[in-house]
């Protein structure tokens, strides 16, 4: 029976920032990639990120950018063990809390959202990393210990950085870490081409376009890919498959580790009335309040179920396209956010608030069909980008927001790894009460949701990727666009010039070597 995978993310605020800094400096430059996933203050008017325009969306996630915040970062760096049977990574991952010195928006929607889910604003505010926007008004971006010289760390180590739906990401790190946000989009892409030479990846993008999900929010695709992965080794086949290792954290660092459960994904039992906009979007606007279920196992293995009618296959193509018409129909789909940070934008005033859902039954079209085929294919628009934290099943009533490095406490300090079955995650198992935590507002975090990402990504190579290839070149620097069959292409055009404050950012970080 494979066990339950745990994962340690450590926990780094201003007073124990500068003792991690060599950590996680190492970590990165060893790395074989890292993946990255931001909590912000809000992202603004939604319609806005609905734009059919590409230029006018990504006007609008400058305007965001420069307004709003980071509240906190995830880094998950993954380093390809190549001594190790299998695809195997030694794992590193860090919540960085932040706290913008300059005046920025908080939306009322984020701050409830976000307290829903275990985010402390209290810690924030009293322990937050602090850092200035735009082109930097404090310590030079190459000096010092800060988070812009972290980034720009990041950036020397010319590792593939991997993002979930990330272009709102990427602009909110650019804008707060780098640079302001050149006012035109092919200035922008140009920039990135630069600033990451090994390139950018969206596994939002791989699950979409290479795996093919039934849906691919972060949670289920995260759960999907790791089930996947589980059958591979405990059904016995020669196959790749992803292993995943953790350091050992002892002594005075295990205050520092929150330890997360993410469980298999389980049989289906109980209630078996799922609720389809949660299945669809991975969100409901009713929470933990909606009557019907948001277990993303039973979702998972109820559309396993499905995908061998073809009829039904067939159906959701033929509603993919009736579904994005009506996804820009109604704002409540919210389709150029990420499902998890669908609750960080602001109503367009004199907006109907979004319809509870219906206490049985599928949702249903305006011709009346249901809309649980259509609303799968639609949730790809719905969600937009992956910035975030996307595991947050409704299920439970939500918790206030907990210091969560309480349960870090324990003695579970042994070397944490998924073994598909093979045998227990370490030579000690950490006791059932330890990592113990709601799972709702418990997994909600920007550290994990990296995690996850890099996982996706992990499990996507031993998939596609081909002999002699290097990750996956069909994915390289292609950026989810919500509603639009083609990504954002990250690459630096014929008639595009990168903008005078990246070239003299670009020769602090590589001494003018662009």
């Amino acid at each position: 029976m494979v066990s339950p995978l745990v994962v340690p993310v450590i926990d780094v605020q201003n007073d124990n920032f500068k003792e991690l800094w060599p950590a996680m400096v190492l970590a990165i430059k060893t790395a074989s990639f890292v993946a990255l996933d931001t909590e912000l203050s809000g992202l603004g008017n939604r319609k806005s990120l609905l734009a059919e325009s590409i230029e006018d969306r990504y006007r609008a996630i400058c305007q965001a950018a420069r307004s709003r915040s980071i509240l906190s970062l995830g880094i998950a760096c993954f380093k390809r063990l190549q001594d190790k049977a299998a695809e195997t990574y030694l794992v590193q991952v860090y919540n960085l809390t932040l706290l913008c010195s300059e005046e920025y928006v908080i939306e009322p929607q984020s701050v409830q959202f976000l307290v829903q889910h275990g985010f402390d604003f209290n810690k924030q505010y009293a322990s937050g990393i602090p850092y200035l926007k735009g082109n930097g008004k404090g310590p030079s971006d190459d000096q010092g210990v800060h988070i812009r010289a972290l980034f720009t760390d990041l950036l020397r180590a010319r590792k593939p950085v991997v993002f979930h739906n990330g272009l709102i990401d990427i602009a909110f790190l650019y804008q707060s870490f780098y640079s302001h946000l050149p006012e035109r989009l092919d200035t922008f892409t140009a920039n990135l081409s630069e600033m990451f030479p090994a390139g950018i990846y969206d596994t939002k993008y791989v699950t979409e376009f290479e795996l093919r999900l039934t849906a691919s929010y972060l949670e289920y695709a995260y759960k999907k890919c790791k089930l996947d992965n589980s059958r591979l080794v405990t059904s016995g086949g020669t196959g790749p498959h992803v292993h995943a290792e953790f350091c050992q954290y002892a002594g005075h660092m295990s205050r520092y580790v929150d330890y997360r459960v993410c469980p298999d994904v389980a049989s289906a039992e109980g209630p078996t009335d799922i609720c389809q906009r949660f299945s669809a979007f991975g969100w409901c606007p009713d929470g933990a309040q909606c009557p019907l279920s948001h277990d993303t196992d039973l979702i998972i293995l109820q559309d396993e179920k499905g995908t061998g009618d073809k009829r039904k296959r067939k159906k959701r193509i033929r509603n993919k396209k009736r579904g994005r018409g009506e996804a820009e129909d109604d704002p409540s789909i919210c389709d150029g956010a990420p499902e998890h940070k669908i609750l960080h934008t602001e109503a367009v005033p004199g907006e109907t608030p979004a319809e509870p859902c219906p206490e049985r039954g599928p949702l249903v079209d305006r011709g009346g069909k249901t809309l649980r085929s259509e609303a799968v294919d639609m949730e790809a628009d719905g969600e937009g980008n992956g910035v975030s934290g996307d595991d947050h099943d409704c299920r439970n009533p939500v918790a206030a927001a907990t210091d969560d490095v309480t349960n870090a406490k324990n003695d579970t300090n042994e070397s944490r790894e998924e073994d598909g079955g093979r045998g227990p995650l370490s030579d000690s198992p950490p006791k059932a009460e330890a990592p113990k935590t709601k799972a709702d507002p418990g997994t909600h975090r920007a550290g994990f949701d990296a995690f996850m990402t890099g996982y996706i990504f992990a499990h996507s190579c031993t998939l596609i990727k081909k002999e002699g290839q290097s990750w996956l070149p069909t994915c390289l620097n292609k950026v989810y666009l919500s509603g639009k069959a083609t990504p954002l292409n990250v690459v630096k055009s014929t008639f595009a010039r990168s903008s005078k404050a990246h070239v003299q950012k670009m020769s602090t970080v590589w001494g003018g070597a662009v």
